[in-house]
């Protein structure tokens, strides 16, 4: 049976050391983030530990039922989704006007990635509203805000995005479905969707449809879209409900994973939809939830990432297989365990410093996200947003390919057993592998780093991520203590540059060149960023463990580490282990996965002509 504990204690670290939140406290909601984090993140840890994860395989095994344009959830989904709705877990970093909490997004971000570990497919419910209302906060008028966003925020009311077509997937500029404005200022709906995630389902009474169509005087193209609200249930003035809209579940997709969640052909005939934002402009609208949704869905690879890790660790530990190379460890036993033995603890550490890594990129963004929408300097917000406007497309594409590798690499660690439904892993293979698709698919990600954010007012977005980066190597560099860690840094930072400068002249040489090269660009930069966190981690547990005068230029290190006996004694109740293994994961990255970076510059590098050149037509 698999395993799961939430990382609770790496994300205490992340808010309070990594990130140092308490220096935002000037911020509006920050404060009370801190004081809340540690109780709120433990509270949800319980549900995700006890009631999400033990639906996790059960769910997947029964799988969603369609019944007459209704959708039956897997048994048990129903009666967590009331305790999440319950525990108000929807609403905490809502606004306050209509029933939230008020507190920063970067704390929704470990209970996002606790649910995701626990049970993805009962995830996507909650995480799409939470999308739906960062849209409607904006875009919905005031006059429907009071009859629509209390019950959204609440959880009562789930939201969905409503965008691909049969024929207009990535190019929404194809899509057909029509919106005619009524006497009442309403509209009228015509039209099918594909691929609707949570687009029926028994979980809520109501779903707000977030819906792409086309007014009759539109434009071709993308400049012709207008973003519309239509209800599952219509919903009358006071905020109850009224009768059915015509706004029907034609039926469900069969797919390789995520079965607990219900994938839906959705059907819109002649339904009453209402205007969000202004006519024509409804894509501009649309990209904000969808670049909200972006970094919930690299959270997704993240809680994939990370149970499959713990799962594999808890296997590599218990299950005896061979003797280790350098002699027997159980010489009571027949054999030992696999973790003894070196390409296993390979693996295990491939997941386990990019499960880390990633989380603190994910944190790291919605606290800048935070900072961007809340803090009162507009230069900091402003710098702020540009570092989340770079590493959106980062966080959506690398820590979902993450996803998907890390679960692969924890089934190889099961081997056989790992190809077995009954161990649990084979499912996180599965359910991990829409998240490179879906949401946009990393190769769109990485081209939109290349096409838009790496040329955006030369290369104001890059800034945002290189200037602090060559701060922290300047600030660090004359440190002996941190030498092992800075100087990769530095080389493979002057890699990144390199490749860079190539694609945005490659680009403006001939436009093939930089495509060609862009997915090898976002693994590469992806690859420096965690490269930094890891020093800066590393920074952190040197100074905790007391191994050197770290970040003053000309610190010396101690002449030998402290005991942990003495360090105990000095410092009371710090985590030696916690920090120790810090360390040791910064020194894997460094060695064994930044220099991979190298392989990806020389490819991005070579253009586009081998791709170009080919001929893949069909041979006949």
């Amino acid at each position: 049976m698999p395993v799961y504990h939430a990382p609770v204690k790496d994300f205490s670290f992340l808010i309070r050391e990594y990130l140092g939140v308490e220096k935002y406290g000037e911020v509006p909601g920050f404060s009370e983030a801190l004081e809340l984090a540690t109780p709120l993140l433990e509270e949800g840890a319980k549900l995700c530990e006890n009631v999400l994860f033990p639906l996790n395989q059960p769910g997947d095994e029964e799988g969603c039922r369609w019944e007459d344009g209704n959708v039956i959830m897997p048994k048990g989904f129903k009666e967590a989704y009331a305790q999440y709705v319950e525990g108000g877990w929807p609403s905490f970093t809502c606004n306050p006007d209509w029933g939230g909490q008020g507190l920063p997004e970067f704390l929704n971000m470990p209970m996002t990635e606790m649910i995701c570990s626990a049970n993805l497919s009962f995830g996507l419910t909650p995480g799409l509203s939470h999308s739906a209302y960062n849209l409607m906060e904006t875009y919905c008028p005031d006059a429907l805000k009071p009859r629509f966003m209390p019950k959204l925020v609440s959880g009562e009311w789930s939201g969905v995005m409503c965008l691909t077509e049969p024929q207009a997937g990535t190019d929404l500029g194809l899509i057909t479905t029509k919106a005619t404005p009524g006497a009442d200022g309403t509209y009228s709906i015509e039209g099918g969707k594909i691929f609707i995630s949570s687009g029926e389902q028994d979980l809520t009474e109501n779903i707000l449809h977030l819906v792409l169509a086309r007014l009759p005087d539109a434009p071709k193209g993308v400049k012709g879209i207008s973003l519309f609200l239509v209800p599952k249930v219509m919903v009358k003035e006071d905020g109850s409900l009224g009768e059915r809209n015509a706004v029907k579940c034609a039926g469900l997709e069969h797919k390789m994973g995520i079965h607990g969640s219900s994938t839906c052909v959705m059907q819109y005939e002649g339904a009453t939809g209402y205007l969000l934002g202004e006519p024509h402009k409804g894509l501009r609208a649309m990209f904000m939830m969808m670049n909200a949704a972006r970094v919930y869905v690299g959270v997704q690879g993240l809680g994939i990432a990370e149970v499959a890790y713990q799962n594999a660790q808890a296997y590599a530990n218990e299950r005896l297989q061979s003797r280790a190379l350098t002699g027997a460890v159980n010489k009571d036993k027949a054999a030992d365990p696999i973790i003894v033995h070196p390409d296993v603890r390979r693996m295990l550490m491939t997941m386990r410093v990019n499960a880390e890594a990633a989380r603190a990129l994910v944190m790291e963004t919605a606290m800048h996200l935070d900072v961007s929408h809340r803090h009162q300097d507009a230069a900091q917000r402003e710098a702020s947003d540009h570092f989340v406007q770079l590493m959106t497309p980062i966080v959506k594409s690398h820590l979902t390919d993450l996803g998907f590798e890390m679960a692969s690499l924890g089934m190889q660690c099961f081997g056989g057993y790992g190809y077995i439904k009954e161990y649990g892993v084979e499912q996180y293979v599965r359910d991990a592998r829409i998240t490179m698709i879906y949401e946009g698919t990393n190769g769109i990600q990485a081209m939109d780093l290349v096409g838009r954010k790496l040329p955006y007012k030369y290369g104001r977005y890059l800034r945002a991520f290189f200037h602090p980066l060559a701060a922290f190597i300047e600030e660090n560099k004359h440190n002996p203590a941190m030498a092992e860690f800075v100087r990769p840094l530095a080389k493979h930072m002057d890699y990144l540059q390199k490749a860079s400068l190539y694609l945005a002249k490659a680009g403006l040489a001939n436009p093939n060149d930089a495509a060609a090269g862009a997915v090898e660009y976002q693994k590469l930069f992806a690859t420096v960023v965690f490269a930094y966190i890891w020093a800066k981690q590393a920074k952190i547990a040197l100074e905790k463990l007391g191994m050197g005068q770290v970040g003053r230029p000309g610190g010396r290190p101690s002449p030998e580490p402290v005991s942990s006996a003495e360090q105990e004694a000095r410092r009371g109740d710090i985590d030696i282990n916690f920090y120790t293994q810090k360390l040791a994961s910064a020194r894997f990255y460094m060695q064994r996965v930044l220099p991979q970076s190298v392989g990806l510059l020389a490819a991005l590098t070579n253009g586009s002509k081998t791709l170009m050149d080919a001929d893949l037509t069909l041979i006949s």
